[in-house]
């Protein structure tokens, strides 16, 4: 059975032991787990991968089938779930589970998954798609936290905040936690005081290298590359990063193909755009055409693929993408 993201108080009532959730947003995934299961729990909770359960099945199933009267109610969260257990829970779904619940989190699942599957028709359980979060989405979390604490920011730095949690809510949190600190002793901040506290600011050279790219500035993505010591974890930011500029920069040539003038479209775009960052987003726009910006979004899917399997080459990888054009 399908749960949306936005029908979670669903789950109050409706009793499954089994949870399936999906996608490439761990932040909800991992706001879900909170809001939904670990608040007010007073259990055991067990974290599995899921090749722990695959290489001991039977294991897994008879101490989940087995319970001593004095054992806790158990939480299991089960991490990279795919379609090779998939088995394992068609012989859970026979059987019946005591005072346990358990969570499987997967990356995303195509619609051929029968893992998917499964979870989506079967009415015993429930499935979660999660996808990444928007700057609407983004947004509405700033304003709560901002209500919340009885604060205020500008619409500038929200901006900022926005565009630079790179789709992710958890990247978002931490900055508004830092920021709330800050606020404790300074009445007011600035986009100054925002890039000086927040980790944003060690990562300038990421979105640096990311607007060139999309700018076609060669000379200074080489420059760039050759200031820098990307890690592996820097090569999967320096991905998203380009993937969630290419989505923005896929919106405005979608509008300036509607014959629209170019500064008309900057000038309007929602969420606005930064002032100090019109003039590169504009070159950006006049570099590529849509079908090549979509091109673009695809290849850095493939490539991000490429470089979680390959994190030892990962920056081999992403040097020669951002080289060549």
């Amino acid at each position: 059975m399908i749960i949306k993201s936005f029908e979670l108080d669903k789950l109050k009532s409706y009793k499954s032991n089994i949870h399936l959730i999906y996608g490439n947003n761990e932040g909800i995934k991992q706001d879900i787990i909170n809001n939904y299961y670990l608040k007010n729990f007073d259990g055991e909770v067990l974290k599995y991968d899921e090749q722990e359960i695959l290489n001991n099945k039977d294991e897994f199933i008879s101490n989940l089938l087995n319970k001593s009267l004095f054992e806790l109610t158990k939480l299991i969260i089960i991490s990279r779930g795919t379609d090779k257990i998939l088995e394992i829970f068609n012989d859970i779904l026979d059987r019946e589970i005591a005072d346990t619940k358990i969570i499987i989190k997967s990356l995303i699942l195509e619609k051929k998954s029968k893992l998917r599957s499964l979870f989506e028709k079967d009415k015993q359980i429930i499935c979660t798609p999660v996808y990444e979060d928007d700057n609407r989405s983004l947004n509405e979390i700033i304003q709560n936290f901002l209500i919340k604490n009885k604060l205020s920011l500008s619409q500038e730095i929200k901006n900022i905040l926005v565009e630079r949690s790179k789709g992710d809510r958890v990247n978002l949190k931490n900055e508004l936690s830092k920021l709330k600190s800050l606020m404790i002793s300074k009445n007011k901040v600035s986009t100054e005081d925002v890039m000086k506290l927040s980790n944003l600011a060690e990562n300038y050279s990421v979105f640096e290298l990311s607007d060139n790219y999309l700018a076609k500035n060669s000379r200074k993505v080489s420059n760039i590359l050759n200031e820098n010591n990307y890690s592996s974890e820097d090569c999967i930011l320096i991905i998203r990063t380009i993937l969630n500029k290419s989505k923005r920069l896929l919106k405005i040539r979608s509008e300036i193909d509607d014959k629209k003038n170019i500064d008309q479209v900057l000038s309007s775009f929602k969420p606005p755009i930064f002032w100090k960052e019109k003039s590169i987003v504009k070159k950006q726009a006049q570099s590529w055409s849509t079908e090549e910006v979509k091109n673009i979004i695809f290849k850095i899917n493939n490539l991000e693929a490429v470089v979680k399997k390959n994190t030892a080459n990962s920056m081999l990888f992403v040097s020669n993408f951002v080289s060549n054009y």
